[in-house]
């Protein structure tokens, strides 16, 4: 009883992490990588990317059964099921805030979308070991790469599914990066709203092709992100501190959009620019 006790703590507890991790996530700026580091999942959670493998399917169709359940029981599903479970519901939870504070109060959370950007960008470059004049550059070269995508026509790409699945491929690399979110990304990608409306309103086909492009992005290329950080960790942290600076302009002009720059605007963005910077406090204690 005592070991069924124990159990269920520890899977509510992942689970109630997952929750917050989850609101991190559905909000541009704030990283939930950087919730898994502050509730001390963060090396559970690399170390499950890492051991996820396909193979256990390969085995099986093969009809090596022995081979198959090897690799299956590497997969940690006693983490992944609470975490999963955790993140869904914050996304179910969060999308009707999120969709009714964008219809009704569209400049104000554009607002604190810019704060958090811009605080997670700052803290993003704090993590820069070495300011070389290589690395200046990649910060130039993320910073015009992000202005111009913003500012051009690439970004009305439109909603298809092929697009689903590469934001959601994209979006889902984010989860590893320090200090940039996967709802980040979307904003980027001008996909935000959409994927809030299809959370709001379950729409089970569209979720399930950026759900696989989430799983495909995780499996593949957060190996291969793992591997450029730690041969080019300082020169990709400033890139992506620039991709976010560069980015700014999209919450800028949707607050242009909606209304005139006013005072009122700059309370929003003073609260999201302090959310990311008390949560980088605590991380760091």
């Amino acid at each position: 009883m005592g070991k069924l006790n124990k159990g269920l703590k520890e899977y509510l507890e992942i689970y109630f992490k997952g929750i917050f991790m989850g609101i991190a996530d559905i909000i541009p700026g704030i990283s939930g990588g950087t919730i898994a580091f502050i509730t001390g999942i963060y090396d559970r959670l690399i170390d499950g990317i890492g051991n996820l493998n396909i193979n256990f399917i390969i085995y099986y169709i093969k009809g090596d059964v022995e081979k198959s359940r090897e690799y299956f029981k590497k997969i940690d599903f006693p983490f992944f099921i609470p975490l999963a479970l955790g993140i869904g519901t914050s996304f179910l939870l969060m999308s009707n805030l999120i969709h009714y504070m964008l219809e009704y109060y569209t400049s104000q959370t554009y607002s604190f979308f810019f704060g958090l950007i811009l605080a997670s960008a700052l803290v993003l470059y704090k993590k820069v070991n070495i300011v070389s004049y290589k690395n200046i550059l990649m910060f130039i070269i993320g910073l015009i790469t992000a202005f111009l995508i913003v500012s051009s026509n690439y970004l009305n790409m439109g909603h298809s599914l092929p697009v689903l699945l590469l934001s959601g491929f994209l979006a889902s690399c984010a989860m590893i990066l320090p200090g940039i979110s996967g709802s980040f990304i979307l904003l980027f990608l001008n996909q935000y709203e959409y994927v809030i409306s299809l959370i709001r309103n379950i729409k089970i086909v569209e979720l399930a092709v950026f759900g696989v492009g989430a799983f495909c992005g995780l499996f593949i290329f957060s190996k291969i992100l793992s591997y450029a950080l730690h041969r080019y960790r300082d020169g990709i942290i400033m890139f992506l501190t620039g991709l976010m600076l560069g980015a700014l302009k999209y919450p800028f002009d949707n607050i242009l959009k909606s209304s005139n720059i006013s005072l009122y605007l700059i309370i929003p963005l003073i609260l999201g620019f302090l959310s990311v910077v008390i949560l980088e406090d605590k991380f760091s204690e």
